[in-house]
């Protein structure tokens, strides 16, 4: 465990990368914030104890500590955007999703830079070790990025989202096999769904998803709506809720892993 982020490794060839779950902020930044950005309330709030149903898989979990308003750690480091001509956030968010500042002074140049190389270097490191290391274990891995955001958001898509939104870069993150296995228990699974929709993966899945490589990504967004009681941040987890919903993911990746696992066999 760091300041950054905790990895708890598991035995299997799943990867669980949780970027976003996190609240914390160092002093100095902390200082720097207005009272809009202290409320952290773009965070993917409870995602461990949505995944708990995940440990029937053994997978490894790499979870941020830190609030995505220190740097966003599912951003392209370069600072280009995910979603050209479309709203969203950048590697250092300077407004909350909704639009509102978060800083009275935005983060310079030389700040951000300091903050790649304190917090976003050494999450990214760890990941890329996790999937190594399950890829020399089991020939594979199948990295599956973790995310939450509240179902209405204007400024970034109409109406209200859908409860699970799986992403893949358009199919370039996994092998076909694994997104089409992924997409059947994700009909199945009764609620509203979409496949690289309004989202399609961010830097993570974009990144790492290299099926030539034998890394096969995955993006989920989830609806608020799903699993949580949606009044004020910090949302409280609606156990009721979330049962149904982890019923379904456990489906959908126990899906996933199964179909990477019979590919990556038929294939040594």
């Amino acid at each position: 465990m760091t300041d950054i982020f905790t990895v708890t490794r598991g035995s299997s060839p799943l990867v669980l990368s949780m970027p976003h779950p996190g609240t914390g902020l160092p002093d100095e930044i902390r200082a720097a914030l207005n009272p809009t950005g202290l409320a952290v309330e773009d965070t993917d709030w409870h995602m461990r104890q949505l995944y708990a149903f995940a440990g029937r898989f053994e997978p490894t979990i790499v979870e941020a500590h830190l609030s995505r308003y220190v740097i966003d750690l599912n951003r392209d480091p370069s600072g280009a955007s995910l979603y050209p001509g479309q709203a969203t956030t950048d590697l250092v968010p300077i407004t909350t999703f909704d639009g509102e500042p978060i800083w009275p002074a935005p983060p310079d140049e030389a700040e951000i830079a300091r903050r790649i190389a304190r917090y976003f270097r050494p999450y990214h490191d760890a990941v890329a070790a996790e999937i190594a290391r399950a890829k020399a274990e089991h020939g594979f891995c199948l990295l599956w990025d973790c995310h939450s955001i509240a179902s209405v958001m204007p400024r970034l898509f109409p109406g209200t989202l859908p409860t699970l939104n799986l992403g893949t870069n358009s199919g370039a993150s996994c092998a076909p096999e694994i997104q089409a296995a992924a997409e059947a228990a994700l009909a199945g699974s009764g609620f509203s769904h979409v496949s690289n929709g309004r989202f399609k993966g961010g830097w993570i899945t974009r990144h790492y998803g290299q099926p030539s490589q034998h890394v096969h990504a995955i993006q989920m967004e989830i609806a608020f709506c799903a699993y949580l009681t949606e009044e004020a941040p910090p949302w409280r987890f609606d156990a009721a809720k979330a049962a149904r919903l982890q019923t379904a993911l456990s489906a959908i990746i126990e899906a996933a892993l199964d179909a990477a696992t019979k590919l990556e066999r038929s294939h040594s």
